[in-house]
């Protein structure tokens, strides 16, 4: 990996060191080539996410060719990568693809083009083999090599090509830095960019299904209380990691917490049913008490069998009404 260069586009800025995501542009490309079998870093030695092997070249800042040579010297593979360290978009999935579009057709060289179809030598990979032979007849031809341009290298070489505009976007300007920065926090890409940058932030190195642990999480904040959601994925964390920290050991415990939040949910759910049907149950018995209070009170407004109906009271043959004569007058008025 070449990080040496004098960024001059930038102001002279610690160009590997500039945060995208909130990673150093160096770490975020170590962390797309983290399988390889050794990482070499052209560089003066600084703090990284993960361990390297540093290497300069002679005399520093003599350019990628040179740089390319430094770094070869340290490596016994027969292919490598070569990789600049300003690439933020750059991930593992793409470093297979180089290497297997080397290994399919049969090249001596396999590299990614950029969005306008223009050749990136440093997103590559090679036959460590046909690297030296035009590393050894560059030095000859020209004495040494600094200061040459990497199309002298890669001009001598059979090479195969992959599209790639994302992956293939470095940043060479403030402005590509503020695209890069822009982009990672785009609703498809944030998540990812934020694990990822977790991972590094504590030294991890895991495969996260981050789908499952979302689902957990949905299902203690919505069947527990929604404080439950970060507290539960904390603890099935710490449960995998007492159990070898292993994606496995992750799903197994999400699985576990995942079953206990649906069955929580689920008796909070039974009790409530038992309830309304409780409180059913005592409003159809309400219901019915009542019903028996008015077939009482038609009860009692009605003769039974032995009950004689009164009748209107009879006048007699001289028009004076039969009623005592210490009887009070019926005073209500007539309704016509």
């Amino acid at each position: 990996m070449l990080a040496g260069g004098g960024a001059r586009r930038l102001g002279g800025a610690d160009k590997p060191g500039v945060r995208v995501g909130g990673r150093a542009l160096l770490d975020r490309v170590l962390g797309a080539c983290s399988e390889a079998g050794a990482t070499v870093v052209v560089a003066d030695p600084r703090p990284t996410a993960r361990p390297v092997r540093w290497a300069r070249e002679d005399p520093p800042g003599a350019g990628p060719v040179a740089a390319l040579g430094a770094g070869l010297r340290h490596s016994t593979a027969d292919t490598v990568v070569v990789l600049s360290a300003d690439l933020p978009f750059l991930a593992a999935d793409t470093v297979r693809r180089l290497l297997a579009a080397l290994e399919g057709q049969g090249a001596e060289g396999a590299l990614l083009t950029d969005a306008d179809g223009r050749d990136q030598p440093l997103v590559a990979a090679y036959r460590t083999s046909a690297l030296r032979r035009e590393l050894a007849a560059l030095g000859e031809e020209h004495g040494g090599l600094a200061g040459l341009p990497l199309r002298r290298l890669t001009a001598g070489l059979d090479l195969t090509r992959v599209p790639d505009p994302v992956a293939s976007f470095d940043c060479d300007t403030w402005d590509d830095i503020a695209t890069a920065r822009a982009r990672i926090r785009e609703h498809g890409h944030v998540l990812d960019e934020w694990i990822s940058a977790v991972k590094d932030e504590l030294g991890i190195d895991l495969d996260v299904d981050t789908g499952g642990l979302l689902d957990l999480a949905r299902d203690a904040a919505h069947g527990v209380a929604r404080p439950a959601a970060p507290l539960t994925t904390f603890l099935v964390g710490y449960a995998a990691g007492q159990a070898g920290g292993s994606p496995e050991a992750v799903a197994e415990a999400a699985r576990k917490a995942t079953a206990l939040a649906i069955r929580w949910a689920e008796e909070e759910t039974g009790e409530a049913a038992t309830s309304a049907n409780e409180t059913g149950d005592a409003g159809k018995s309400a219901d019915q008490t009542g019903d028996a209070g008015k077939s009482a009170d038609k009860t009692a407004g009605k003769p039974d069998g032995n009950a004689v109906a009164a009748s209107p009271a009879a006048t007699p043959a001289d028009g004076q009404p039969d009623v005592a004569p210490d009887a009070t007058p019926d005073t209500r008025p007539d309704v016509g």
